[in-house]
């Protein structure tokens, strides 16, 4: 039988203490070094893993056909010489083979289970104020763009675009597609917002 105040609950206190002190201590850990959100290539580890485990050898940048992944800059902190997509510049083409994931000589990128329906690169919103669908011209740019097609983006019957959050991958085709400027869809890194 132990008595309050005894070791057990000393050492129970010192254990409920400790964790809670490090999942801070990791939470606090991974908001610094990831403090800018990155759109990393499919098959990504979270982020303070997959800087852990990519050697920075730009296999992956080499093997991208649509030349859509570029290094983090030297001012990226931790992150410097990692691969990541800049959808603004050249958004992720959803090659079906994956070329950049098979070029990893690490477990940095690992292929997902079920291809693409696994992967999440962003997180895509409409801005419906933005999009000329909503005052009655006829459009459709985004859905015929989308590499995933009508299980992730399509128009309604009103002919007003639906993303299909569980199916889009985030790549940010649709983005650029768009003919509003600014475009009506936008891209964030998953993390953020």
């Amino acid at each position: 039988m132990t008595h309050p105040g005894g070791p057990s609950d000393r050492r129970s206190l010192l254990r409920q203490t400790f964790g809670t002190w490090v999942d801070k201590a990791v939470q606090a850990t991974e908001d610094r070094v990831a403090r800018n959100r990155y759109y990393r290539p499919p098959g990504a580890l979270p982020e303070i893993g997959f800087l852990a485990a990519c050697t920075r050898c730009a296999a992956c940048i080499t093997a991208c056909p649509a030349h859509a992944i570029v290094k983090v800059p030297t001012d990226g902190g931790f992150a410097a010489g990692t691969p990541a997509i800049d959808p603004a510049v050249q958004p992720c083409i959803v090659c079906p083979d994956m070329p950049c994931v098979t070029a990893c000589p690490t477990e940095a990128l690992t292929p997902p289970e079920h291809g693409w329906r696994d992967v999440k690169l962003g997180r895509l919103e409409l801005v419906p104020e933005r999009c000329i669908t909503f005052s009655g011209t006829v459009c459709g740019a985004c859905a015929e763009v989308c590499p995933i097609g009508e299980e992730a983006l399509t128009m309604d019957l009103g002919g007003r675009p639906v993303i299909k959050v569980e199916r889009c991958v985030g790549c940010g085709l649709c983005v650029r597609g768009c003919v509003t400027s600014p475009s009506s869809l936008v891209l964030y890194p998953l993390h953020v917002g």
